[in-house]
């Protein structure tokens, strides 16, 4: 958990502890009523209906990926120094983890690791999220994190804003092919269950196709048999008596 000091601004202390994605009391009614905007000046998050009132502020998107919260790196960068913090490529754009992940399962073997948490990262990382880095830094750092953020007077939500922040599906294939691609590993095996699914789907396909190919030729050979049984059911023919 972050040190709540005069260390770390206050819009980075909410936005590495704020609870995202929950439903906006203020529009309970309302559909996509998500908390998926943070107004950097007012350190809340608000949903897509609240924007009215927070037009001239420092907003910023979060989003979801594989059930957790990202924002692209290149608003992150507006606002921190993201060196060494692993992103990933999804819907045409990097994203880096706001916060750190609960590990399902204990890594075993060698192999790059996060500094902060021991999560599993490519080799040319040092940490899996925002929150990770910025932990480090108060540690190592004497607290002292102002070489490490910037200011930034103006950000501007993207155009067009999505309404709920999610990522589909192909974007969760498509992060887990490049990082298979540049590293030979996905991380955690995030990814490796979708693209086992792929390779299974594909499979199933195959049979189907091989099946349906099948089916005209079957169908025949059972009408060929049933003719030869009506035929071997019909009275005989018996010669005449003389």
């Amino acid at each position: 958990m972050l040190v709540s000091s005069h260390y770390v601004p206050r819009w980075l202390e909410v936005l590495l502890t704020e609870k995202f994605f929950n439903a906006c009391i203020l529009h309970e009614e309302a559909r996509k009523n998500e908390k998926n905007i943070y107004c950097l000046d007012c350190c809340i998050s608000i949903c897509p209906h609240c924007l009215s009132p927070h037009n001239s502020h420092r907003l910023l998107q979060i989003r979801r990926y594989v059930y957790h919260d990202v924002i692209r790196l290149d608003d992150a960068r507006k606002l921190i120094d993201c060196v060494d913090v692993q992103s990933y490529t999804t819907n045409n754009a990097k994203v880096v983890f706001l916060n750190q992940r609960p590990q399902t399962r204990q890594f075993r073997g060698s192999g790059n690791l996060c500094s902060t948490c021991d999560r599993s990262l490519q080799d040319s990382y040092l940490f899996c999220s925002l929150y990770c880095k910025v932990d480090y830094l108060l540690r190592t750092q004497k607290g002292d994190l102002s070489r490490f953020l910037f200011e930034c007077k103006f950000l501007p939500l993207p155009e067009p804003v999505s309404d709920d922040g999610l990522m589909t599906p192909d974007s969760v294939l498509e992060s887990a092919s490049s990082i298979k691609t540049s590293s030979g590993s996905s991380d955690g095996g995030v990814g490796c269950k979708t693209l086992a699914s792929t390779a299974t789907t594909e499979i199933v396909r195959k049979k189907r196709s091989s099946l349906s190919a099948c089916r005209p030729i079957f169908s025949q050979a059972t009408e060929n048999s049933a003719s030869l049984v009506n035929r071997r059911k019909k009275t005989p023919q018996r010669a005449p008596l003389h």
